[in-house]
């Protein structure tokens, strides 16, 4: 059986309230040679932290059993074990507290729990022992600082409750200042057991929805020396500059000593509420390492009177070496064991730092107001005293106990048995005098509304090392608007190369993961971050090309008035007699139009020039080749006249010709007036061939028009291109149809030539394409007829009478005569 294992601290009462602290760090174990009956553990080196909470309790329950309001005439006893921070000295102390001291007769529990609730553990791991311990009895268990969101599972921990947050909220908090700082390839480091792991599936959950990458994931516990040297090699390889520790303060003080050792420095670590606070991580070189250090810890909350009663009243009422039974069974070691301790009387420094005692305050509190609503306390008629309370009972009590401690703070517990998320964000900083101080920087109030949970003063922020300037860790730099980012094979998201968007696409934030397309009428920068207007082509007259244009169509304007105005002044010369000089003039009016009506193609496109431009060309190239057609008729007709009892040109006289010139072209002007009214062209935006510019030009409208237009002309030239060759070899000086002949040849090649030319070529160069088109057959036209008729009006007057026409041919008598 042992030796009993009794508590460090206790005091009896009316009801009793447990704890279990490890108030001292370091246990040495028996000997184990079954010679002796086992001894029981010894512990040393005072863990001055837990040893405050054991304190802090008393001091709560004290206050209790003085006040008049709460528990009036109840008594409330307490007993505190000393756990070691050893999970054998936990359960060993654990059983204590369910079982008590002694036996009743016959060696039989008596079936009632000597405690009516359990404060503790400190650390997660062992709470999880304890709880599942007295979890099948019922006994509630009220933890001030074990934060594992394993705990908050109401179906294996029925009776667990805690006055401190779940690790749910630090963890995402914790993700959420490595969002904030721009943090997004981080290392993380966890304690190998039920605290350490459930935080950190927690951190990474949250951290992978914020889009945070962890380089690795390393974990270790205190006696795993080796797991420690692997997670201190991994550092040293990594890139990563900041590290997330979910650490206990033990495991801290490990991989604090072994960075030391190794003289790693400059990474920004981010701490839990664990160890960012504790004095023990305080050496002369951990600012070397640790300076800077960012993390989640419990609000400092001042208890009135606690720093005078830890000097003073403790050791005088509640320390064990202050009672006059020292011969009791319970202390038959003496006052020895309390050496180390005892060290610590005159000592309160440390006081206002301390941030758990008041969770344990709160704690002791919740337990005594169930214990007031169920021993139906009244103020003056004090409490019913003949009522057995069991655990059970405390712990629906507990569930619904809702008040307020004297700091200020309200008491309730949540569905899960947690209080609310409460945190001040710290960071390790060194003061005038040299000296390392936890400075505030912020906090996380889960109670708050989510915009207004997280607050950070970043100016008041010393970095790693002592640093002004914040740290960077990232995998890859920031991608810069206008390139998305593109993930490196078989690497995390946080790792990708910097592709530039594409033609027609932007990205108009750092760290775009995808390009937009522009709107259809726009197109992207040069720098591929803003969308804009596309640059509307087309032929315009402030070009060059649109200026050369313009004047060679106004030089053929001139030219041809310039002819027109000297065959009128020649108008009775036997030359322009002799070659209808009714129909040249005409044509020479057509041929004008024809130079002009170019003009209609250049400039911006709109309804009314869409619809001018295809209908004017159509009608003055017809009435042009018509003139041409009526032209090459005489020139047949006439030599017809010559044959004995032929007298075809009275069939065909200046009336007639000027009713077919009028006819042909009435056709053409019936086609364009069918092609307006059923589908003219429009002006239409061109969006197909270029992608980076809009080519503004005419659509047809209706193709069918347009080609009927066009066919109409290449026939009335085909036909005219005929009969003028078959009149090139009429006997005559000056035979008109040779040159006609040559004129029909060079507009029928241009008009073909066209064609390809005109599909081929893009935007403004289609329109530039049928432009030259018109004027080059105008040109021809005009040279090929006119030109050697004003050659020898001009230069040849010798040629220009009447006996040269008239020769010695056969085309004299049958051609000429009939003008002359």
């Amino acid at each position: 059986m042992g030796n009993p294992n009794y508590p460090l601290i206790s005091k009896d009462g009316d009801v009793t309230i447990g704890a279990l602290f490890p108030i001292q760090s370091i246990e040495t174990l028996p000997s184990f040679e079954f010679t002796q009956r086992p001894q029981l553990l010894s512990c040393s080196s005072v863990n001055l932290r837990d040893f405050r909470m054991a304190q802090t309790m008393i001091f709560a329950i004290e206050e209790i059993n003085k006040s008049k309001h709460l528990l009036p005439n109840v008594y409330i006893g307490y007993r505190i074990y000393d756990t070691c921070g050893s999970r054998l000295s936990s359960m060993s102390a654990t059983m204590a507290l369910m079982n008590g001291q002694e036996f009743a007769a016959e060696d039989r529990c008596n079936g009632h729990s000597p405690i009516h609730a359990i404060i503790g553990e400190t650390e997660s791991s062992a709470t999880v022992i304890l709880s599942r311990t007295t979890g099948p009895f019922k006994i509630p268990v009220i933890s001030h600082s074990a934060t594992c969101e394993c705990l908050s599972n109401r179906k294996n921990y029925p009776s667990f409750f805690r006055t401190i947050a779940s690790d749910y909220h630090q963890s995402r908090a914790l993700a959420y200042i490595v969002k904030h700082f721009g943090w997004s390839w981080v290392g993380a480091v966890n304690s190998d057991n039920d605290y350490g792991n459930n935080g950190m599936a927690i951190f990474l959950n949250t951290a992978q929805e914020e889009g945070i990458c962890v380089e690795y994931s390393e974990k270790f516990y205190r006696t795993e020396p080796e797991k420690l040297r692997k997670v201190v090699d991994t550092i040293k390889k990594s890139t990563a500059k900041v590290i997330v520790a979910f650490l206990t303060s033990f495991e801290m003080e490990n991989l604090f000593e072994q960075l030391s050792i190794e003289n790693i420095t400059g990474l920004q670590i981010i701490g839990v509420e664990a160890w960012i606070t504790a004095k023990s991580l305080i050496t002369p070189n951990s600012f070397h390492v640790l300076g800077g250090s960012l993390g989640f810890a419990v609000r400092k909350i001042n208890i009135e009177g606690f720093s005078d009663y830890v000097i003073k009243s403790f050791w005088e009422t509640a320390f064990p070496c202050s009672r006059t039974k020292i011969n009791s069974s319970q202390y038959a070691s003496s006052c020895n064991i309390y050496q180390d301790l005892l060290l610590l009387k005159n000592y309160n420094e440390d006081v206002p730092e301390q941030r758990y005692s008041s969770n344990v305050y709160k704690a002791v509190y919740a337990v005594a107001h169930s214990l007031h609503n169920l021993l139906k306390c009244k103020e003056k008629e004090g409490c019913e005293n003949d009522l057995k309370i069991q655990p059970q009972q405390v712990v629906e009590a507990l569930k619904r106990v809702n008040f307020t401690v004297k700091m200020g703070d309200r008491v309730w517990f949540d569905s899960t048995g947690a209080t609310v998320a409460q945190y001040e964000v710290v960071n390790w900083q060194k003061d005038s005098d040299g000296l390392i101080q936890f400075t505030p920087v912020g906090y996380y109030d889960a109670s708050l509304p989510p915009d207004q949970r997280f607050v950070l003063n970043t100016e008041n922020i010393i970095w790693t090392g002592g640093q002004l300037e914040k740290p960077r860790s990232v995998c890859s730099e920031s991608c810069p608007p206008g390139t998305r980012k593109a993930a490196q094979k078989g690497r995390p998201v946080c790792c990708y190369d910097c592709i530039p968007c594409a033609e027609g696409e932007i990205s108009n934030e750092t760290d775009s993961n995808n390009c937009k397309q522009c709107p259809g009428e726009y197109w992207s920068n040069a720098e591929k971050n803003n969308c804009v207007l596309k640059a509307v082509e087309f032929l315009s007259f402030a070009e060059v090309m649109g200026i050369v244009l313009v004047f060679f169509s106004l030089f053929g304007v001139g030219l041809t008035a310039l002819v027109a105005i000297l065959f009128y002044r020649k108008k009775d010369t036997p030359i322009v007699k002799a070659n209808n000089s009714e129909l040249s003039f005409l044509l020479l009016f057509s041929l004008t139009l024809c130079f002009l009506c170019s003009l209609t193609f250049i400039g911006r496109p709109s309804e009314w020039s869409c619809m001018l431009r295809h209908t004017a060309f159509g009608i003055t190239f017809v009435l042009c080749i018509s003139c041409v057609l009526g032209k090459t008729i005489v020139v047949l007709m006439a030599f017809k006249a010559t044959l004995p009892g032929n007298d075809v040109m009275k069939w065909f006289g200046p009336a007639q010709q000027r009713l077919s010139v009028l006819a042909f072209t009435v056709i053409q002007v019936l086609i364009c007036v069918l092609w307006l009214t059923i589908s003219p062209p429009f002006p239409h935006k061109n969006m197909k061939y270029y992608k980076e510019t809009i080519i503004l030009e005419c659509s047809l409208g209706s193709t069918i028009g347009f080609s009927a237009v066009l066919g109409y002309i290449g026939l009335l030239a085909v036909l005219c291109f005929i009969l003028a060759f078959l009149a090139r070899t009429l006997p005559d000086n000056f035979n008109e149809a040779k040159f006609i002949t040559f004129s029909m040849l060079i507009f029928c090649a241009v008009w073909i030539t066209f064609i390809p030319a005109y599909v081929s070529s893009p935007g403004k160069f289609t329109v530039a394409v049928e432009i030259f088109a018109i004027l080059a057959s105008s040109f021809g036209l005009l040279f090929c007829i006119f030109a050697p008729k004003c050659y020898i009006i001009l230069l040849k007057p010798e040629q220009n009478t009447k006996q040269h026409m008239m020769g010695k041919s056969l085309g004299l008598n049958s051609i000429h005569l009939r003008f002359l």
